[in-house]
């Protein structure tokens, strides 16, 4: 009676293939992330290249609807003066406890734009107007002249730099984020506003307004035209 040795040998431990599968999930994981950076990086070089924008064919369709008429609105308001304003906005966004390099932005633009000054001569009452018997002199009594809101010009208004995180660019790429745009403008806004109280546009507006009605006055036979505004005592 014989007997057959059988000799058994160990499974081959499968340690080596999780972590051969291991090793290929991050190499995919980097490589994912390799060609989304490759992709920002050739969008913002593209340009820089000649001949590629021409190669690539880019075309600008106007597909909007036509304007619609939603009011509109009797003025009374003699615009009187223009001030045109240039304000330069430095726009800086961090995050707490994160690298500018990471998340961040900062925009440098150049914000152009007009103000009004008017002078509602609507609000003129009936005794904002004296006429002597003769009717020789006159004496007419205004408001203030007031400003209006500021009108950024988009052809003469742009950016000059903006600086923006890894994650920013990441999240712009992937969708618009308009609301960077109207932050700058409003700030530009904001400023031209501010300069423009301090310009005296509103007494040149004033003193437009006063030499206006003077001649139209005395071209209809009047000797003496006196225009006064609504705090004026003299």
């Amino acid at each position: 009676m014989t007997s057959n040795d059988v000799t058994t040998e160990p499974a081959p431990h499968d340690g080596g293939k999780r972590d051969a599968r291991s090793s290929r999930g991050w190499l995919k994981v980097l490589g994912v992330g390799a060609a989304v950076l490759a992709l920002l990086f050739a969008g913002s070089r593209l340009s820089l290249l000649p001949g590629l924008d021409d190669f690539f064919g880019e075309e600008t369709r106007d597909r909007s609807g036509p304007a619609v008429l939603k009011s509109i609105q009797d003025m009374s308001a003699y615009e009187a003066a223009s001030g045109n304003f240039q304000v330069v906005v430095d726009l800086e966004k961090d995050t707490k406890f994160v690298p500018d390099v990471l998340r961040g932005t900062r925009t440098l633009f150049v914000g152009a734009g007009t103000v009004d000054a008017s002078v509602d001569l609507g609000r003129l009452t009936e005794d904002g107007v004296v006429v002597n018997e003769e009717r020789t002199e006159a004496e007419i009594r205004l408001p203030r002249a007031v400003l209006g809101k500021p009108a950024l010009d988009p052809d003469r208004s742009y950016a000059v730099s903006k600086q923006r995180g890894l994650l920013d660019r990441l999240g712009d790429f992937f969708s618009d984020n308009p609301g960077s745009e109207q932050a700058v403008n409003k700030l530009a806004s904001r400023h031209i506003a501010e300069a423009a109280k301090e310009s005296g546009l509103t007494t040149r507006a004033e003193k437009n307004t006063a030499d206006m009605l003077k001649g139209l006055l005395t071209s209809l036979g009047f000797e003496r035209v006196t225009v006064r505004y609504a705090d004026d005592q003299g």
